[in-house]
């Protein structure tokens, strides 16, 4: 094993009823824990998503609505879920864009208190098409000198990212082996990420910032001075709960902030000195 863990790492990779973080849901989820000694535990579960899956998306993973129709559903085995990914850190292939951004949303949906922000996420694409520009079969077969087999089934990929992963620290030596840089390194984009879908980002002042549209580049607390209504039509529109919810939290930070300095630290012994003052 070629990483360095101080905690456990979860390889993760998810299937879906189609792309849309917001309107989609998960049909399975795999996942293989790989513990600091080296050890590994799977993780594989079909969900019923409560939705029908479309059948050209079916044809893809070879899931169909008869196969999860007795599936217990992703809030039900939530306790199982959140108890495997404990202490761990993730990793995925392209999960920086779809898996990631997914779970986060199927956890809000099934009010879980597992905090994704506090992880670190390797993205194993990403460090590929920095080094080598090419899909996962391909990857696959350039690291692993493997075909792969059952590609696009969930546990196949996952084990299939876990193997690339491990290829890639031995060949390239300018890839730290720990958990931390390869989170760093395969981050999309030359921007922080502040919520998984990449649609506030954090500024090399350290402030929260748009990084779609209009007002791409513009800090959220400009844009509430300039256009007040911008944040409220994001929050109502058809965008990933969790990044409603980073918005909502930065937009609160922002609201404290003011009112702290609406009223000064000393206020008690001004209000005396004026006291005194008026008595004198």
């Amino acid at each position: 094993m070629n990483i360095s863990l101080n905690r456990s790492l979860a390889i993760f990779d998810i299937e879906a009823t189609g792309l849309s973080v917001t309107s989609d849901r998960i049909v399975e989820i795999a996942i293989i824990k790989i513990a600091t000694d080296g050890s590994r535990t799977n993780f594989l579960k079909r969900v019923n998503p409560g939705i029908p899956i479309p059948k050209e998306v079916s044809e893809i993973h070879g899931i169909y609505d008869e196969d999860i129709k007795n599936e217990p559903t992703l809030k039900e085995i939530l306790p199982e879920l959140e108890a495997f990914l404990e202490g761990s850190d993730f990793a995925g292939y392209n999960s920086n864009k779809f898996d990631l951004p997914m779970l986060a949303e199927e956890l809000l949906r099934a009010d879980s208190k597992l905090d994704l922000s506090q992880k670190k996420h390797i993205d194993v694409q990403n460090i590929f098409h920095k080094m080598e520009q090419r899909t996962l079969i391909a990857a696959y077969k350039f690291y692993c000198q493997k075909n792969l087999e059952n590609a696009h089934t969930a546990l196949a990929d996952a084990e299939a990212t876990w193997e690339v992963l491990d290829a890639q620290i031995e060949k390239y030596e300018e890839l730290e082996s720990s958990v931390d840089f390869l989170a760093d390194f395969s981050q999309y984009g030359n921007v922080d990420r502040l919520d998984f879908a990449g649609r506030l980002a954090i500024n090399e002042e350290g402030k929260a910032i748009y990084n779609f549209g209009k007002q791409k580049g513009k800090t959220v607390e400009e844009v509430m001075k300039t256009e007040p209504g911008y944040h409220g039509w994001l929050l109502n529109a058809d965008f990933p709960l969790y990044t409603k919810q980073c918005l909502k939290k930065e937009i609160d930070r922002i609201k404290e902030e003011k009112k702290q300095k609406n009223v000064p630290e000393n206020f008690d012994s001004k209000l005396d000195a004026l006291k005194n003052k008026f008595k004198s």
